[in-house]
Formats: structure tokens, sequence, C-alpha cells
């Protein structure tokens, strides 16, 4: 029986994945920032949920909900860094203030919650740390440039975290989804207001961010599926470092290697040559 802490447990992968391994039997610290958010998952788990209120971007928040958990439970073995929301506006249109709420939800909450479990899981020397990226962590796409911004930066550290503590019995896996009915382009997301829209980008972020839009609850991720991945890869033994979910983001992270290999091998020589020898 594993112990979970998860953040932003009240819709999408967050709520599936706690279902989820509520149904292996494990028990489940689950975070929302209303206590009534959580209150279903309450009726399915019963004791073995600990509903906390968590907004991943107040330090007294993170510290008082992790210190229960590890109060309540004794330990957590599986941190499900959940929590985040998206932003659709080309880089040039983007609001700095709706910009900068991203990156404290998506990048400093995660790395907040990450730390505050740390000593725990180092005096324990076992745990996994479940860090919820994108296809997006990994390329590109108009509209969402700031969102990749914030996922490229989960990725960075997570890669840099994982080196640091698989000495110490530590794991960490990358969660890559492509598109899921999990509800993130659709209230989740903010976009670009009106007054800021800037009509040469509409080919490119103006039909990318309609097209998220009109593809909400249509996407062809299924998350109860994705939760029983997620599920399978917290009690495995030798988890990989990333997991791509879904088609796109598989093909997608494959595709984005050939593209990189393509760009730089004409210019080989040159990029050698900076060194000294």
């Amino acid at each position: 029986m594993a112990i979970w802490l998860i953040t932003g447990a009240s819709r999408g992968f967050g709520r599936e994945v706690a279902l989820e391994a509520l149904r292996r039997g494990d028990s489940v610290a689950a975070t929302a920032r209303t206590l009534d958010a959580l209150t279903d998952l309450v009726e399915v788990g019963g004791d073995r949920v600990l509903p906390l209120v968590l907004d991943v971007t107040d330090p007294e928040q993170v510290t008082a909900a992790t210190s229960r958990a590890l109060e309540h439970f004794g330990r957590i073995d599986v941190l499900f860094n959940n929590a985040g929301i998206g932003y659709f506006a080309a880089v040039e249109e983007s609001d700095d203030a709706e910009v900068r709420r991203m990156m404290e939800i998506n990048v400093f909450g995660l790395a907040a919650v990450t730390n505050a479990l740390l000593p725990s899981m180092r005096a324990h020397r076992s745990g996994t740390v479940l860090n919820v990226s994108s296809v997006g962590g990994v390329r590109s796409f108009p509209a969402v440039g700031w969102y990749n911004a914030s996922k490229f930066a989960v990725e960075g550290l997570s890669e840099a975290l994982q080196q640091e503590v698989v000495p110490l019995g530590i794991r960490v896996v990358l969660i890559e989804p492509s598109g899921f009915a999990t509800d993130w382009a659709g209230s989740s997301a903010a976009e670009v207001t009106p007054e800021r829209v800037i009509a040469d980008y509409d080919d490119t972020a103006g039909a990318q961010r309609r097209a998220f839009r009109s593809e909400v609850g249509n996407e062809p991720g299924d998350p109860t599926r994705a939760a029983s991945a997620i599920v399978d890869i917290a009690h495995d033994d030798n988890p990989p470092l990333r997991l791509p979910l879904g088609n796109f983001a598989y093909d997608g992270l494959l595709d984005k290697l050939d593209t990189v290999r393509a760009d730089i091998a004409p210019r080989e020589q040159l990029s050698r040559s900076a060194d000294r020898t």
C-alpha cells in the first residue's frame, strides 16, 4: 500500500489518479483550494483520504498541508504534483500578471511542495515524485509559449532533481500528456483579452487558441486510462524518467528528437569549432 499526496485533487488528472489509487487500496492526502471540492473523494475513500486545503502558491499552506499529511500518515510514498493551469496567447500578446501567476503555480508551487516533502523522503530513503509536465514541456506550439516555458522549466528541474535524489532512493518521473479531456483547455486556462489581441498572429496563435477551445471535452486522451498508467508507474520498482501519455505525446517526443537532429547536423563542424581543442 502506498501513501500519496496529490495537489489539485479536485478535478482532472488529480481526481482520477486519487480515485484509481484508492481503488487499489492506497491512501491519499488529497489537496485542493477548498475542502468542499474534495467531498466526493472522502465519500469514496473514507478514512483512507485526508482532505487538505492547499494553494501551492501560499508558503504557509504548503507547510501546513505537508506537515499535517506527514503527521497523519507517518510518511508520503508518492507525491503527485498535478496542480497547474494554462494560458493561451501569443508571446507578444501575453499579459505579464497572467504569465507570472502561471509560473507561480506550475513551477514555483511544484517546487515548494516537493521541497517540503523531500526531507521526509530522504529520511526514509524512499519515495516517488511524479511531476506533471506535458508534451508541451518538450516541444512548443503557437499560443502557449509561456505555458511551454513553464513546462520546460518543470522538465529541467525534474531532470536535475532526479540526478540528485536517485542515490538517496528517491525516484522522479515526468508525466507528459498530450490532449486529454481534463478541462485543461476549458476553465483551467485563461487567454489573451480582446484588447491585447494582435491581428498579425491570427493565423498562428489565434488559430491554435481557437482549436484548443473547440476541442474541450473531445480530446482523444482518456483521463481514467491515464490515471491507471500513472498509478502503475508509481508502483513500478524501476520507473522511467519520462512517461508520455497519448499517441500525440509519444510521437511528439520522437518527432522533437528527429527535428533537433536534423536542425543541428548540417552545421556540426561549425558547432564543434567553438572548442579550443
